[in-house]
């Protein structure tokens, strides 16, 4: 099958590669195999099959934790097929990321190589990532970001390196629009990683059918757009809107976020997504490769491996008093709650959280930092909040939380989530129902597809105040899916389905071998 499926793949490419106007046929049996056959074994394929050889691949993500550690995951895949990745960031980014000590073979497989972060007047020193700057500070990171393209132009002609050869692929995110042109000076093939689900290409598309199906106004973003044909409740909040129609307009970098994405996507071969099959809609693959004009292709759920099991000397989680904590909780009688490194929460916003966790009298481990993603403002929870509470929960201050951990422990039964992709997925790879609170960008689409798929409840917003929510909201939601027997224990049952297909490792390894195939 796989020989087959190699030889269409290269058919496919071949199009696209010959005009970025012709529509590539997307009646690829690799997209459209069902998930039984996509189970075979890992161990079965041999490397001539997963394109002829090792690869020397190199990745290099947006300026933001939220993107760096799924390109250091699919890194840490490709490593694991004995090919060679070299990741690219800025050096205190790269100083930042998990260890590569799992698998214990990976280190020589995966090199970090820094590109110096360049000064850009008004960017904090010091600052590298968009969890180092206030959220109105966010466009200054875009203009580093552009300005890595010299140091990047010198890192791939080999300046100062004894490079034997040429990298075979350079995997890129959103933002880099100005690498395709660079590589091509070089004949190195570009793809476009795509961290989030596959349905956010469509809500967003490509230049053409925006050229055709103009969106002028805000109410325009809160319908699905004309070219998707056929039924989907894919679309903005009126809150959202604002930010879908601010990503079309030039900000203080000098180039708006769709044209980034545009020029990003032009100039690349393919697009992968950090999605599967089984959580998109029914064949979302085969219509994005027929609407952005090129294969656009799943990697899997890159779930991060489960935490090992806990001792005495290796808790389940590293904070000793926080462990103790969880150890002594019936079994699924807590909810975590953790709203991301860069929640552009207020102090009201803490507010209403709390009182609505109090409110609910339920459990709770509250993984907190004391300020927003570059603020210079603490965080301060209602006044005698944590005494009140003090019996039934903990405020967890931590600069960065082991959140895996923590979902993996026997006591959590919940999540009070950003609905970030990335937390997202490990929800429901360890079966655990959200209350959801999404707050930025994609995180409200996300949260509403879970809802519909039963996997969690929203927290009640309200659109014409800005998405402002309040503590009646927050405990409603939250005993939904910690008290409510009935509607709990279903969206127990629907998320454990969901736990299957995430943690089914030979069926996202598949993901991978095919993803390798394609390169």
């Amino acid at each position: 099958m796989h020989a087959a499926v190699a030889s269409q793949t290269r058919a496919a490419f071949s199009r696209a590669d010959n005009s970025n106007t012709t529509v590539v046929s997307c009646h690829y049996s690799l997209l459209t195999t069902n998930s039984g056959d996509r189970r075979r074994s890992n161990s079965s394929i041999s490397m001539a099959e997963r394109g002829g050889g090792r690869l020397d691949v190199v990745m290099i993500p947006w300026l933001a934790f939220g993107h760096m550690i799924p390109f250091l995951e699919l890194s840490k895949r490709l490593a694991a097929r004995g090919h060679a990745v070299t990741f690219l960031s800025t050096p205190r980014n790269l100083a930042r990321l998990p260890p590569l000590t799992t698998p214990a073979n990976l280190s020589g497989q995966i090199r970090l190589h820094p590109l110096p972060m360049p000064a850009v007047d008004g960017l904090p020193e010091g600052a590298e990532s968009t969890a180092d700057v206030p959220p109105e500070k966010g466009e200054l990171i875009k203009t580093a970001c552009d300005l890595l393209a010299a140091p990047f132009a010198a890192f791939l002609a080999g300046d100062g390196e004894r490079r034997k050869k040429k990298p075979d692929w350079i995997i890129i995110d959103f933002c880099y629009h100005w690498i395709p042109p660079i590589a091509d000076e070089h004949k190195v093939p570009c793809a476009m990683f795509q961290i989030l689900p596959a349905a956010m290409n469509a809500l967003l598309g490509p230049r053409w059918a925006n050229s055709k199906f103009p969106r002028n106004s805000r109410e325009e973003f809160t319908v699905p757009p004309k070219w998707i044909p056929f039924d989907s409740t894919i679309s903005f909040r009126r809150r959202e809107a604002d930010w879908a129609a601010a990503a079309f307009v030039p900000n203080s970098s000098g180039v708006p976020d769709a044209e980034r994405f545009w020029r990003t996507e032009e100039g690349c071969r393919f697009i992968i997504n950090r999605s599967c099959h089984e959580i998109e809609p029914p064949k979302m693959f085969e219509f994005l490769t027929e609407l952005f004009h090129k294969p656009t292709v799943p990697s899997g759920l890159l779930p991060p491996p489960p935490p090992p099991p806990p001792t005495t000397t290796n808790p389940a989680v590293d904070d000793d008093d926080v462990s103790r904590w969880l150890d002594d909780q019936p079994p699924r009688s807590v909810i975590y709650v953790a709203l991301g490194s860069e929640a552009p929460l207020t102090t009201t916003d803490l507010h209403e959280l709390a009182l609505g966790l109090e409110l609910a009298g339920v459990r709770f481990l509250w993984a907190l930092r004391n300020k927003s993603a570059g603020a210079d403002e603490v965080l301060l929870l209602p006044e005698g909040f944590e005494e009140r509470t003090r019996r039934r929960g903990v405020v967890w201050r931590s600069a960065w939380a082991a959140q895996v951990a923590a979902l993996g422990h026997g006591a959590v039964g919940g999540f009070l989530t950003h609905c970030g992709w990335g937390s997202t997925i490990e929800a429901l790879g360890f079966g655990i129902p959200m209350a959801m609170l999404p707050l930025v960008v994609d995180q409200g689409v996300i949260a509403r597809a879970m809802a519909e798929r039963g996997f969690g409840v929203e927290i009640a917003t309200d659109d014409d105040d800005g998405g402002s929510f309040g503590r009646d909201g927050v405990a409603a939601a939250v005993r939904s899916v910690m008290v409510d027997g009935e509607r709990r224990d279903l969206l127990v049952r629907n998320v454990k389905e969901m736990m299957g297909v995430v943690r089914d490792e030979t069926r996202q390894e598949q993901y991978i071998d095919e993803l390798v195939g394609y390169l």
